[in-house]
């Protein structure tokens, strides 16, 4: 969520700079809409691998249960 915000106030401080001719500003616009790109692109890798570590928690959970499974029929 923070990425989000911090693209859209770049976004206007952006804009806002390029209508005033504050290029000063209109570079701090660039900079925090670039930075909330990269956060943005950080949380979403974050869940993936999030998601993978699940998958591959339930997989591993699978896997353990089966062995227990067969151990106990013996």
């Amino acid at each position: 969520m923070t990425g989000k915000i911090e693209k859209s106030k770049g976004k206007v401080k952006e804009a806002v700079g390029s209508l005033t001719g504050n290029k000063k500003l209109e570079s701090e616009g660039k900079i925090d809409r670039r930075a909330g790109e990269a956060k943005e692109k950080i949380g979403r890798a974050k869940d993936k691998v999030e998601g993978a570590a699940e998958k591959a928690e339930r997989k591993a959970v699978k896997a353990i249960d089966k062995v227990k499974d067969a151990a106990h029929r013996k």
